[in-house]
């Protein structure tokens, strides 16, 4: 049988840890429960994770340190718990390489069909790198190789990139020279449509954009269309 994935669920709230821990157990998952930062990366270094749910205001260090240092460790999918309505906490929390939000009051139910999308993502993601082969995609002197998920720079220097940016390059480098929408963007790596304050987009894409080091008052390689969206104005050479 196909080993269930296992979720770290990091919440100083109890309740909530026992609540999401009972409830995603008998959805078929693996739980490991943590109540603060210091607790989940004991967790973290003992056991193997497919999945991290973790609430942005935690005692002592907060859920961004925890963000921050779990991207130092491993690409691993992300889910923040923010508070309700607190928009400029779910920024934050995108800004951190953060793959979905949730806020709280929330239905364990969302919260369960959040985590079942974000893992299906990945998991396509997966499948597609290990079934491509080693092109590479070069687009105004950049190089990035998806076999490898590498992003190189034009002075040859290699430039990290997290699940979120990679997935937002890649979806922009196969339309090249396409305008694409914000609800398009979305869906293509959110499988969600975009709520009239939600930003996400903006976000990732200002993100990447300084990783290309292309600057957002004068950007060159991702273009902003004034009441469209975004669109990677470059040509795209496959080798």
């Amino acid at each position: 049988m196909e080993t269930p994935p296992h979720l770290l669920i990091v919440d100083d709230d109890r309740e909530i840890r026992e609540l999401l821990t009972r409830f995603l157990e008998r959805n078929h998952y693996r739980v490991t429960a943590a109540r603060d930062g210091r607790e989940a990366r004991r967790a973290w270094t003992a056991g193997h994770y497919q999945l991290v749910v973790l609430d942005l205001m935690l005692p002592g260090e907060s859920g961004l340190d925890v963000a921050r240092w779990l991207r130092t460790q491993d690409d691993v999918p992300i889910i923040m718990l923010t508070a309700m309505g607190d928009e400029t906490d779910r920024i934050i929390g995108l800004e951190f390489g953060a793959d979905d939000y949730v806020a709280k009051p929330f239905n364990p139910r969302e919260l369960l069909a959040r985590i079942r999308a974000v893992l299906r993502r990945t998991g396509e993601a997966q499948e597609k790198r290990a079934a491509s082969d080693t092109r590479f995609m070069k687009f105004g002197g950049w190089i990035l190789e998806p076999s490898r998920r590498r992003l190189v720079n034009p002075e040859g220097t290699e430039v990290p990139l997290t699940g979120g940016e990679y997935d937002l390059l890649v979806a922009l480098l196969e339309r090249a020279n396409r305008v694409l929408t914000r609800d398009m963007l979305l869906e293509l790596l959110r499988g969600r449509q975009a709520g009239p304050f939600d930003r996400a987009i903006d976000v990732a894409v200002s993100r990447l954009r300084r990783k290309l080091e292309d600057d957002g008052r004068n950007a060159q390689l991702i273009k902003t269309v004034r009441g469209g969206g975004y669109v990677l104005a470059a040509d795209v050479e496959r080798i």
